[in-house]
């Protein structure tokens, strides 16, 4: 469990934004260098740090990561993004980057769908007076 304080589904639908408005692609004020999914993003806790003051399971994303990938150096690199279990991870070695950010924004909708329902589910219920 992260202790992360943000609200997972507001740092979900921020990511999906950030990916929807060409995210990871290369800025023309900015030199080209290789991106990460996820780490690259202002939802990384350590975005932009190069000391990485914050270990990776403080982030609310390790909440996704199977148990036996936790203790990897970017657990979130191994969040199951699909049925067939593909992770960033190893679509990075087989796929290309527009492929991947594909597969992470269908993961992400599907996720703050998820979450989204269950929320309404346990939400009070409003009664008509």
């Amino acid at each position: 469990m992260s202790d992360d304080k943000r609200d997972i589904l507001e740092v979900l639908k921020f990511e999906l934004n950030f990916l929807e408005q060409g995210g990871y692609g290369r800025s023309v004020r900015t030199p080209w260098k290789p991106t990460s999914i996820f780490q690259d993003s202002l939802s990384c806790i350590n975005f932009n740090d190069p000391e990485r003051p914050h270990p990776c399971n403080e982030c609310l994303l390790t909440d996704f990561v199977p148990g036996t990938s936790q203790c990897e150096s970017v657990p979130c690199h191994h969040i199951p993004l699909n049925q067939e279990g593909e992770t960033v991870d190893s679509m990075e070695r087989q796929y290309n980057q527009g492929e991947l950010e594909e597969a992470v924004k269908n993961w992400l909708r599907g996720t703050i769908q998820r979450i989204e329902q269950e929320r309404a589910k346990s939400a009070p219920q409003q009664t008509a007076k």
